[in-house]
């Protein structure tokens, strides 16, 4: 049954009422720190990159488009501003990533990679959730594609600078709708036809496909100082289900706003799981790799596929065959 492994763990329930061990007053200094946030200009990313940037990291915001992402710039510049104790020196830049398309992400990459400079956190925040059928720019289905394959691309070209930079971290925002994905965990030979999956068990889909990808790559790190894990960021009221009335309809979308107006988290509190991954010591003191975090850094068992390791490598082979059959090298 979906969401089994979920609802008969009591942890997950403690989850529900315990206090956040971890905020944004917790975040050390991190000045000399560079980090890339995709999906930076609302949001979860929003609220991260504000948090980094307050401590003293130069940030870069990883948006599709430029309007959107200097407009966010100057509102973040202005939010921290208002922050006791926040640095003067504001480090906000603009990468342009398109997670749409991999060559996008390929070169999102790589323009990064040119600048010369380390890169000790990336954040894989940007995404979509349970939007109607459609396909990416290279013809896969766009969940999958977007939360997934785009950050698998943009990751996979920035790890040579991340094990420079090294201690350094790596973030993928999950979700406990992963629980939801469709039978099998990730259905390679029907992923593009659209009976074969609803909307929701798409968007699960793409969220176990981050677990994986995190466990796996956490397992090739394993001799390195990069410390990769992933999360849960909790119910959080964001933009991220604009989608939900053109493909749930519209009773399921005024029911999901009006649970996100009284009980969810505010994206600043939504962000404290990721800040946790990103900038916790916690994480190199007890060399936490490729887990799982429930909010606020609580570890947790995710669904029983997102621990297959075969699932995980064939995962990790697929992608990599997909950008090689869709991006060419220059």
């Amino acid at each position: 049954m979906p969401f089994a492994n979920v609802i008969t763990n009591p942890t997950f329930w403690k989850t529900m009422f315990q206090r956040h061990r971890y905020t944004d007053k917790d975040i050390p200094d991190l000045s000399g720190k560079v980090a890339i946030v995709t999906g930076a200009n609302t949001g979860l990313g929003y609220a991260t990159t504000v948090a980094l940037a307050s401590h003293g990291a130069r940030v870069f915001l990883a948006c599709r488009s430029r309007e959107r992402a200097l407009e966010a710039i100057e509102r973040a510049k202005a939010d921290i501003a208002q922050l006791p104790n926040a640095v003067e020196n504001i480090q906000l830049d603009f990468l342009e990533l398109d997670l749409n398309s991999m060559a996008s992400c390929h070169r999102a990459a790589k323009e990064f990679v040119k600048l010369g400079l380390p890169l000790h956190i990336l954040i894989n925040n940007g995404g979509i959730m349970t939007t109607p059928f459609a396909l990416s720019e290279d013809g896969i289905e766009q969940q999958f594609a977007i939360n997934h394959l785009g950050h698998f691309v943009f990751t996979l070209g920035l790890l040579g600078k991340l094990k420079e930079s090294q201690p350094s971290r790596i973030v993928v925002l999950s979700s406990i709708g992963h629980e939801g994905s469709v039978k099998g965990g990730v259905d390679f030979d029907t992923l593009n036809d659209p009976n074969a999956s609803n909307t929701a068990s798409r968007y699960g889909r793409s969220k176990l496909s981050n677990i994986l990808f995190a466990k796996a790559l956490a397992r090739r790190l394993a001799d390195e100082k990069v410390y990769v894990n992933a999360l849960h960021p909790g119910f959080v009221y964001t933009d991220l289900q604009r989608n939900t009335q053109a493909s749930m309809g519209k009773v399921a979308s005024i029911g999901y706003d009006l649970a996100g107006r009284i009980s969810a988290a505010s994206p600043t509190k939504g962000a404290y799981n990721q800040l946790f991954c990103a900038t916790s010591p916690e994480i190199e003191e007890k060399d936490y790799r490729g887990l799982y975090f429930m909010p606020t850094g609580i570890e947790f068992r995710p669904s029983p596929y997102a621990s297959d390791e075969e699932l995980q490598e064939k995962l990790w082979t697929y992608s990599e065959t997909v950008f090689r059959e869709k991006v060419k090298e220059p």
